[in-house]
């Protein structure tokens, strides 16, 4: 395999089929899950609602600058490699191998834990059910969607991600009214709750930097903006639109949810600790306004919750691996299209990675399978750190080439200061991963292993192509700024 561009003219192309509308949803599906309907109510519970909203709205800042860094790359050269291709053109060809790997990597492993946790979904129900039926209907459901053709994709992905979206509309609009006093039979709560104890602020400075990590998870996925590109009808006109919209309404969403919740629920609550959905923040919400069922709800919607997650993960990881092997990065056989447009292989090959993953999880206490999530857990965030480095170097490149920023189709703001703070916020993030195993007097070195395996593996790919086929570091007059545009 050689670092060059391996694609010709009669390749076949994915199909450009996904609207405005698709790519909007597709991104922000893939932040609203469980982040969100579980773990906001245990950042409360550890920082008081003052913290984690402190939190959130700075790991907030630091997701509109990274939208808008990859906003302005997708948008003047849309391709499904997206942060890999980038990372390739203006960083260095091993960077970005190792960050397409890292990134395929990390969707294929959150398949297998999107299964297990499918299984677990619907014992909820049905506890006396056998978990392979449901395992063999959750991949049938989502390899259906991705084999049938991109804008199948892209449908099946708008409608679970609407729900997910109506779901926390509809939410935030009881909160309210249950806050002020405005649904009948609910006294006014205003901001007692806010206040309790040593809310809004409780644990100091940690208490709110651990959460800084927790909230960091919660908005990966924004970056599927970016994979979609590929596959977007007028790029140029349709990527910088959901960048605006996506941001905004994630932002909304997390912020005024996460107000909701601190101020309907006292930050001492026990419950907000627990990761039972029977006990969920929204569905404590949901039955103090007295709706039947709250919890069976609110597993329905955790439900399509997975399903998007696996669905999303599925298109993203097999668009990654197909542009690997189109630029040469990856075996030729993932470059292959049907005449439907889509990587089968790519697809299939995920899949089972994905799967044996999963099966990993029945042998020797699932100790393989807890290695293999934290190996993915920092993936996400070294994505975000490829993105700041590239989209830093891209304008530098464009503007030394003699281009003007003004001709691009979108063009992100507050450049350079908005990459360099988002570089430095995931550094920040990813150094901190696991911060208390670095306690003075006793180093906990099998905690610092398992929370920072992803980063060997990364460095180990980035080096390993690097020697084989030393690369450089491109310099910025020599810059691709052409292809793929």
């Amino acid at each position: 395999m050689s670092d060059k561009n391996s694609k010709t003219n009669n390749q076949p192309e994915l199909k450009r089929s996904l609207k405005s509308r698709h790519i909007a949803m597709i991104s922000l599906g893939g932040t609203i899950g469980t982040g969100l309907f579980l773990a906001s109510g245990a950042s409360i519970a550890q920082a008081g609602p003052g913290g984690a909203l402190v939190a959130y709205v700075v790991i907030g800042i630091m997701v509109y600058f990274l939208m808008t860094s990859l906003g302005e790359m997708a948008a003047f050269m849309p391709t499904s490699g997206s942060f890999s291709t980038y990372a390739t053109k203006f960083v260095d060809p091993a960077f970005g191998f190792a960050m397409g790997w890292n990134y395929w990597y990390n969707w294929a492993i959150t398949i297998a834990a999107e299964i297990s946790a499918v299984s677990l979904i619907m014992k909820y129900w049905f506890p006396d059910s056998s978990s392979a039926l449901w395992t063999v209907l959750f991949i049938a459901v989502v390899l259906t969607f991705n084999l049938l053709s991109v804008r199948a994709y892209g449908e099946s992905e708008y409608w679970f991600a609407m729900i997910k979206v109506v779901t926390v509309i509809v939410f935030i609009v009881v909160s309210f009214l249950m806050i002020f006093g405005i649904l009948k039979g609910h006294d006014p709560i205003g901001f007692e709750n806010f206040f309790v104890g040593d809310a809004p602020f409780n644990g100091g400075f940690l208490a709110i930097f651990g959460i800084f990590l927790a909230a960091g998870f919660s908005f990966q996925g924004t970056e599927l903006l970016g994979i979609t590109a590929g596959e977007t009808d007028d790029p140029g006109k349709n990527i910088p639109k959901a960048v605006r919209s996506v941001f905004w309404r994630i932002l909304l969403f997390y912020i005024l949810a996460i107000l909701a919740i601190g101020l309907l629920i006292p930050y001492t609550d026990s419950r907000l600790l627990s990761e039972d959905i029977a006990v969920s923040p929204f569905t404590l919400v949901f039955d103090k306004l007295g709706i039947a069922f709250a919890a069976s709800v609110m597993n329905a919607i955790i439900l399509t919750a997975m399903l998007s997650a696996g669905n999303s993960g599925l298109y993203a990881s097999s668009r990654m691996l197909w542009q690997l092997a189109v630029d040469g990065k990856a075996p030729k056989i993932f470059a292959k299209l049907s005449k439907r447009g889509i990587p089968v292989y790519a697809l299939l090959a995920t899949l089972a990675v994905g799967c044996l993953a999963f099966l990993s999880s029945f042998f020797g206490d699932g100790v393989v399978y807890m290695w293999l999530l934290n190996a993915s857990g920092l993936s996400g965030f070294i994505a975000w750190v490829g993105i700041a480095i590239s989209h830093y170097r891209f304008r530098k490149a464009y503007v030394i080439q003699g281009h003007d920023v003004n001709l691009l189709p979108y063009k992100a703001r507050f450049y350079p200061f908005g990459p360099l703070f988002a570089l430095i916020v995931c550094i920040i993030v990813i150094v901190g991963q696991n911060y208390t195993a670095f306690s003075l007097g006793s180093i906990d070195w099998y905690g610092i292993a398992v929370s920072y395996i992803g980063i060997p593996l990364f460095i180990a790919l980035w080096i390993g192509y690097k020697i084989k086929y030393k690369t450089k570091i491109v310099p910025l007059e020599e810059c691709d700024v052409d292809t793929h545009r």
